[in-house]
């Protein structure tokens, strides 16, 4: 049955939507369409350009549902995550932290881009708002204070709600090893009417709480814009049709499974893998390959050492 049905293969960039096709037969189907078409003139919502794509590839009508058994499997590298971080075009974050700790996010791990630079540039932070929670485990799990979840927590998530905040991450010490404080603020957060509540020893198991904070923060950021993406996709494709994602790291991944912070180098990921597959077919597989991609809105350069198997 699989070798009856179509598949594509579609690169989502910020300028251009790149898309292959194979047909039943074999036979294979190039389209490079805009990645931001002009708006719909007859007053019809806006279709992704990738399903539009695939539709015209399909001879599909515009808003015509997509018949199940026609397509097997359409996998899919986006830089909607990565586009989105580097724009700064993402939800404002609300930041739950150990009391004490509410200039962590600015403060960082003092690390300078360029050590004798007179004048430090930090770039651009994303958009978010601080509160301190009391409690604290220590380093060996035992509590060391009681979480505090109180009238003063509850009127201040009243306030950021009230200002528009919806989306929140949670980020405590020694949470990578003893998660129980971040799991019963999460709960209570999910009942207090968040969109979106990230927990760093879900999404980081860094034992430090810096990186913890960062990979949080940027998850609970992108989130919502890669799944209202994906959410797009996934509907017009139907649910018969298999939808996998390509991650950072170059594989591919369901989108139930996947987290947002792990498609931030999907784009330049799936171009990676591609070019040491053509030089490992050219002959060139166990000798180091430099790749180059620019695109609209940003490059992708990677080396990959073929004598190791790795890429950078």
């Amino acid at each position: 049955m699989a070798d009856r049905l179509w598949q594509f293969w579609i690169d989502r960039g910020g300028t251009f939507t790149d898309l292959v096709g194979r047909s039943p037969e074999g036979r294979l189907v190039v389209r490079k369409v805009l990645s931001e078409p002009p708006p719909p003139t007859d007053g019809r919502p806006a279709i992704d350009p990738a399903i539009g794509a695939l539709r015209q590839v399909l001879g599909l009508a515009v808003g015509a549902p997509l018949p199940d058994g026609l397509v097997e499997e359409v996998r899919l590298g986006t830089t909607v995550a990565t586009n989105a971080l580097l724009e700064r075009q993402v939800a404002p974050v609300l930041l739950l932290v150990n009391r004490g700790f509410t200039d962590l996010p600015v403060i960082g791990d003092q690390h300078r881009p360029d050590i004798f630079a007179l004048q430090i540039r930090r770039p651009e932070p994303l958009p978010l708002r601080v509160i301190e929670i009391g409690g604290r485990l220590g380093a060996d799990g035992r509590e060391l204070e009681p979480l505090g979840l109180d009238g003063d927590l509850e009127q201040a998530l009243a306030q950021a709600r009230a200002d528009g905040f919806s989306h929140c991450a949670v980020a405590l010490l020694h949470s990578a090893r003893h998660p129980a404080h971040e799991l019963a603020l999460g709960s209570f957060l999910e009942t207090r009417g968040f969109s979106t509540v990230v927990l760093s020893h879900q999404v980081s198991r860094q034992p430090r709480l810096v990186p913890r904070i960062d990979t949080s923060v940027v998850e609970a950021a992108l989130r919502p814009v890669l799944r209202s993406y994906l959410d797009q996709v996934r509907g017009a494709l139907g649910f018969v049709t298999r939808l996998r994602v390509m991650t950072s790291g170059g594989a591919l991944q369901s989108p139930v499974l996947l987290q947002a912070k792990d498609t931030i180098l999907s784009g330049p990921a799936g171009g990676m893998v591609g070019a040491v597959e053509v030089a490992r077919a050219a002959g060139f597989g166990a000798d180091p390959i430099l790749g180059f991609d620019m695109g609209g809105t940003s490059t992708d350069v990677f080396h990959f050492d073929g004598s190791r198997g790795e890429a950078a």
